[in-house]
């Protein structure tokens, strides 16, 4: 798997994990529905600034949110 698959991935059972669908996601976060839309889909990768967002509405690092283990 592919970082943008492991992104996607972990995007997406994060959301689903709290039982969001993906408009009550946009509307908590102020991110579009359709950009979470292709994160999900791994088309795209969030910026930085839309990580730093879904970190803190999680209550998770951004190696959390990426599934990734830093060591």
């Amino acid at each position: 798997m592919d970082k943008r698959e492991q992104i996607a991935e972990s995007l997406k059972t994060l959301r689903l994990a709290r039982g969001l669908t993906q408009q009550e996601l946009a509307r908590a976060t102020g991110i579009s529905q359709q950009n979470i839309s292709r994160w999900e889909l791994g088309i795209h990768i969030p910026n930085l600034a839309d990580c730093i967002t879904l970190a803190d509405f999680y209550g998770i690092s951004l190696d959390d949110l990426a599934d990734r283990d830093p060591n």
